[in-house]
């Protein structure tokens, strides 16, 4: 969807580019662009699944250090 605007006659610079705005702006383009800016794609089911595993694995080894006292639970998150 391109706009496409020339200058007329006698018509100033800073009015052509008030008249490009204008039309940018109701054409909704800007409106698009800024929404797409941060959108994320949806992650894929085989990514989400592997997250979901390494999460597992690293509960699993978390607790079995705890276990065996090499890790107090208390220390879990980072202390100042």
């Amino acid at each position: 969807m391109a706009i496409h605007i020339e200058k007329q006659s006698r018509e100033t610079s800073q009015s052509l580019s008030r008249r490009f705005l204008r039309r940018i702006k109701q054409s909704g383009i800007l409106r698009r662009a800024r929404k797409m800016r941060f959108q994320q794609r949806e992650k894929s089911s085989q990514l989400k699944k592997r997250a979901a595993l390494r999460r597992e694995e690293k509960k699993q080894e978390f607790q079995k250090k705890v276990k065996m006292g090499e890790i107090q639970e208390s220390n879990r998150f980072f202390q100042k």
